[in-house]
């Protein structure tokens, strides 16, 4: 027994570190084991989970953020940091898009982003409201609104 805490209560040994428990209040039991409230924590963040909801899986404990990741892309995100890069908002079970640096946007931003401008406005141009799809004219390399290609080529 240790000599510090002889008039503590002893509850067992933790199943983390295997060190003695004593004392009221500085332990938890989770999964059927006996932990240190200083050991019981999530395996990705040491987020300390002593009266908090987790999750176990494969022997590893995890908080509910680290554990409640989004798979994108072939990265994982915690479902508040799934943000479009340009507005911030939350991406979570909504469309997105990512470019070629694997840069997360909401469908709008990515268009108005990535949209190609047209050559005689300058505008992006986008779909119209309601659609997902816009209209360009291609000619001579240059890209155009259908209201703004005015059609005459001067071919000499």
């Amino acid at each position: 027994m240790d000599a510090g805490c002889s008039s503590s209560l002893y509850f067992g040994s933790c199943a983390f570190c295997s060190k003695a428990v004593y004392g009221e209040g500085r332990a938890c039991r989770a999964m059927g084991r006996l932990f240190h409230n200083t050991c019981f924590t999530c395996s990705v963040c040491s987020e300390k989970l002593s009266g908090k909801p987790f999750y176990s899986v494969s022997g590893r404990i995890y908080c509910e953020d680290d554990f409640l990741v989004l798979q994108a892309r072939g990265k994982s995100y915690h479902p508040s940091c799934f943000r479009c890069v340009i507005c911030r908002r939350s991406l979570e079970a909504e469309p997105f898009t990512a470019d070629t640096d694997q840069q997360i946007y909401c469908v709008d931003d990515y268009r108005r982003v990535r949209a190609p401008l047209c050559a005689a406005c300058k505008v992006p141009i986008l779909p119209t409201e309601g659609s997902t799809e816009s209209i360009r004219v291609v000619s001579f390399d240059q890209t155009y609104h259908t209201e703004c290609y005015g059609g005459e080529v001067n071919l000499i």
